[in-house]
């Protein structure tokens, strides 16, 4: 544990050493305003701020394996929407997640199970991975225009899917 603790605290002096300073104090003292909200997988491959070459600020990113939704994601959404004036959300799958594989091979177990069982309703007798995937993006993009048409403080959010192809880094809009 130790050298992975060091090796992260010389991530953070790099990371300080490099990052905008002002930018930084300018959102501690002001506050965040960004213009985008993203719903992606946990993946460590899947880095909104870089697929999409961003900076400090301008994404609320909700993470959660499978890109699922349920009441925590809806809050911090929600949240972003009304406080935070966010008018785009995008929910952002990609290819090669575990969590669509594994609702493919059956589910999972443990807690998994909350994962995969959703990703199953999304994906119904779909197997093919990417169809598998879209469909999984496409169904939370439903749950969302669901949930919040009868907002009025978010009722003018745009979403939006999308699949990230980890292999080439392209966005792919649906």
């Amino acid at each position: 544990m130790d050298k992975i603790r060091i090796r992260l605290k010389e991530g953070n002096k790099r990371y300080i050493g490099s990052s905008d300073q002002e930018k930084r104090i300018d959102l501690a003292e002001n506050g965040q305003h960004p213009y985008a909200i993203v719903i992606c997988c946990s993946d460590s491959r899947v880095v909104p701020e870089e697929i999409f070459d961003t900076d400090i600020g301008d994404l609320f990113v909700i993470r959660v394996a499978g890109n699922v939704l349920d009441n925590h994601q809806m809050g911090s959404i929600e949240y972003a929407a009304d406080h935070l004036h966010c008018e785009n959300i995008i929910v952002l799958g990609h290819t090669g997640c575990g969590a669509v594989h594994a609702a493919l091979a059956g589910g999972g177990s443990g807690f998994i199970r909350y994962i995969t069982d959703d990703i199953q309703e999304a994906i119904g007798k779909e197997r093919d991975p990417y169809k598998a995937c879209c469909l999984n993006v496409s169904h939370a993009v439903e749950k969302l225009e669901k949930d919040f048409k009868d907002h009025p403080e978010i009722q003018s959010v745009v979403v939006q899917g999308a699949v990230y192809d980890i292999r080439s880094g392209e966005v792919r809009w649906l």
